[in-house]
């Protein structure tokens, strides 16, 4: 890894230390106020903030300009990495010089930053998911209800709520059966490929399906307490939702969409049902406030302690839309 030649590249040098947020509408995400704000906190306002736009599945060479213009500039210091975690790493694996273990079980990284020359691809959605879960679900959840597992969406954030899953050390933290259902296959055979290379007692299912009334049936035939998950992307980045109207949520079921912004169909649709099913709603906001501080202390080197998260928090909070 690492040995790719610059003039390969067409490399802008920056003015100023530069953080990157590769994503699909970057100028739309809350980041752009609360970042800022953070540097504030940091004692760090020379750090700027720029959005790099790619398509969905985009061409293997935009992915290797955006991880080089980072490896070769010295004042473009990293980024977080939303969508295109997996398609990323798989165009431009040769450009690390470093991927920490989730990143290698995984085959995605979230964050790419740098350290004594080298750079490094991390996959923190494993951390990030997994503190939005668990404040979401209290200690031995699945003990105390007997709840499964059904998640919308095979990526990156999908795997990742998994793997969390499975490194549970007490059993009651652990569902019996997690299920993913999406509409390509090749995120689902990416999935299974990494849930057969680790020991686990999860039972795991990969359903291939685009049809919302398909899943509608699916969801229906889960337990009590299941928590349901919307990681597709459906309803911010692409419109609608996995599930229709008609859709019933289990009874006393989570519903949590990993989105904070936009149309947010799937969490619209959640919430017709809280009276009726007794669904609780979590939407991706604290999500989305863990997975930034994450990688951001990774790219500016600090130690996110609980109280500076506390406070880099309540500052997001400030410009919540």
């Amino acid at each position: 890894m690492g040995a790719v030649p610059q003039s390969t590249f067409s490399i802008s040098p920056r003015a100023v230390p530069t953080f990157y947020f590769i994503g699909v509408t970057t100028a739309r995400s809350s980041i752009r106020n609360v970042f800022p704000l953070w540097m504030e906190v940091l004692g760090r306002q020379d750090v700027v903030l720029e959005g790099i736009d790619c398509r969905i599945h985009d061409a293997v060479d935009i992915y290797r300009q955006a991880v080089a213009q980072i490896k070769y500039d010295p004042l473009s210091l990293g980024a977080l990495v939303t969508t295109h975690k997996i398609d990323l790493l798989t165009a431009a694996r040769d450009l690390f010089d470093y991927l920490d273990p989730y990143a290698q079980i995984t085959d995605e990284v979230s964050s790419i930053s740098k350290l004594e020359g080298r750079l490094e691809g991390h996959a923190k959605d494993p951390i990030t998911s997994g503190h939005s879960l668990d404040a979401i679900l209290g200690e031995r959840y699945f003990a105390r209800t007997g709840g499964d597992v059904l998640c919308f969406g095979a990526g990156g954030s999908a795997i990742a709520t998994l793997l969390h899953l499975i490194n549970k050390r007490d059993q009651g933290d652990r569902p019996k059966r997690f299920v993913f259902i999406n509409r390509s296959q090749g995120r689902l055979d990416h999935a299974r490929q990494m849930v057969q290379r680790l020991q686990t007692d999860i039972e795991s299912e990969f359903i291939h399906n685009a049809d919302p009334a398909v899943n509608d049936r699916i969801l229906q035939a889960f337990p009590p307490y299941s928590v349901i998950i919307n990681a597709t992307g459906m309803g911010k980045d692409t419109p609608g939702s996995p599930i229709t109207w008609q859709g019933r949520f289990p009874i006393h079921s989570i519903a949590w969409e990993f989105n904070y912004r936009g149309d947010l169909d799937f969490m619209h649709q959640a919430f017709a049902q809280v009276s009726s099913r007794d669904v609780v709603v979590e939407d991706g906001w604290l999500y989305f406030v863990h997975g930034w501080t994450q990688v951001v202390a990774q790219v500016l080197h600090f130690d996110l302690t609980p109280a500076l998260f506390d406070q880099l928090n309540q500052a997001a909070e400030t410009v919540r839309k």
